[in-house]
């Protein structure tokens, strides 16, 4: 497998539990180098941006306002392979789905607050990373 990058948000709702740190210490704990990582807090138009694949979907606004409810970490991992293994490590967007182990099941409390978000797709990947950090700050 190639190396490569993928961008990963620990969620308001990680956050506001205090999970990040466990949510860290598990990307440490399965080979992902942290390549950039920083907080903020999403303003609308930020997170519409972002999220604009989804707007004609239903859950757009719930979505976009519970990104803004409160700060996030917003990251960049590498590994090989880094897109399927973020995919793997999170698990399914549903913590029910999930399998044992992995942080939206073992952290997770309901699809909206899964305590993650990881890119799809190279394309995906490039797009996010290049959303929230410049060219400097992938050193």
């Amino acid at each position: 497998m190639a190396l490569e990058r993928t961008f990963a948000i620990i969620k308001p709702d990680a956050v506001s539990r205090n999970l990040q740190g466990e949510i860290l210490s598990r990307i440490h704990k399965a080979g992902f180098r942290i390549v950039a990582i920083k907080t903020m807090i999403l303003t609308g138009g930020e997170a519409a941006g972002f999220y604009a694949v989804h707007k004609a979907r239903p859950f757009f606004g719930e979505l976009c306002d519970f990104m803004c409810s409160g700060k996030i970490f917003a990251l960049v991992l590498e590994a090989e392979g880094a897109i399927s293994k973020w995919r793997d490590t999170m698990g399914a967007t549903d913590p029910k789905k999930a399998a044992p182990g992995t942080i939206r099941h073992d952290l997770g409390t309901s699809i909206g607050n899964n305590c993650t978000h990881g890119s799809d797709a190279p394309e995906t990947a490039a797009f996010e990373i290049a959303y929230f950090f410049s060219g400097v700050e992938l050193i």
